[in-house]
């Protein structure tokens, strides 16, 4: 698989994967780590992780892996997302949910990631949502200080619209490598709201959290979500794949140069992910794609 390079020392694999529910999944630790061991196999090595995911649970889970198998760390990049509190028994000193992009919180967020991962830096580390109680130097200065501690090698941010995402990088002298958004045929808004083309303008490569729409392209009643349906089994003849190998060539096909997240613990359907790079879409497909997704003609 080819890869996507985010600056000088980062690079990510086409296709990354995410682990929002590990702890739904159900893995013993060697069915992780050989889930793990497949998925370098078949190129995808960036792996998406957040502080709160599983609340306060999931990190900790991947990072007994990487205890028992710590060669795999050198085969991987470790993605991380701070600056959000969760009221969560896991962690009881936390009263009422809210953001926290301070200094403080994200050194701490930061250093236990890199506790529960079993591991020294992250490669990226995302804050997770726009803060509107961010003091954007102060932020700053908590990213500027890890960086150069070697405890993160890249930041980026997620969730970030345009102001958001200028506001931060104004305060910083390098750069914001990434913005991860969500994006689907049936969540179309950062096409109109400028988020995507700012990223394109500054050749920044876009993450895609749930790109299938949480599965809702495959099972929602609504008429353009039917509509859509049609369109990727037509296209799924063509092309020789499954209908969701489609939709992850939709994204990969934009020039935007989108990252898109599988959030599975099944190998099958990293495998259809996978099989969308060497997918191009027309410009005609895609578009078939954008407008049956959103239910109504561009204008």
């Amino acid at each position: 698989m080819n890869y996507t390079q985010l600056s000088e020392k980062l690079k990510m694999s086409k296709i990354a994967l995410g682990f929002w529910r590990l702890n739904d999944w159900g893995m013993s630790k060697e069915e992780l780590s050989e889930y793990l061991e497949k998925a370098i196999d078949l190129g995808v090595t960036t792996f998406d992780h957040a502080d709160i995911y599983g609340r306060y649970t999931c990190e900790k889970i991947f990072g007994e892996v990487l205890a028992l198998k710590p060669e795999l760390r050198a085969k991987m990049q470790l993605v991380s997302k701070v600056g959000i509190k969760l009221v969560s028994e896991n962690m009881p000193e936390n009263t009422y949910h809210c953001y926290d992009t301070s200094y403080e919180h994200i050194v701490k967020s930061v250093e236990k990631s890199l506790k529960n991962l079993n591991t020294d830096y992250l490669d990226l580390v995302l804050i997770h949502r726009p803060d509107m109680y961010m003091d954007a130097d102060e932020t700053a200065r908590a990213l500027t200080d890890l960086r150069k501690a070697g405890k993160v090698l890249e930041w980026g941010v997620s969730n970030f619209l345009p102001s958001d995402f200028n506001l931060l990088q104004s305060r910083l002298d390098f750069k914001l490598v990434t913005n991860q958004i969500e994006l689907s045929p049936l969540k179309t808004q950062h096409f109109y709201d400028g988020t995507i083309n700012l990223m394109q303008e500054k050749r920044v490569p876009i993450m895609v959290w749930s790109p299938l729409a949480g599965g809702e392209i495959f099972i929602s009643g609504d008429e353009n979500a039917v509509e859509l349906r049609k369109v990727l089994e037509r296209l799924s003849k063509k092309y020789n794949c499954k209908s969701d190998t489609i939709i992850y060539a939709w994204h990969l096909s934009h020039p935007a140069n989108l990252i898109p997240i599988c959030g599975s613990g099944k190998i099958e359907r990293l495998e259809s992910a996978v099989k969308a790079c060497n997918i191009k879409l027309t410009r005609e497909e895609w578009f078939e794609i954008l407008v049956n997704g959103m239910g109504n003609d561009i204008p």
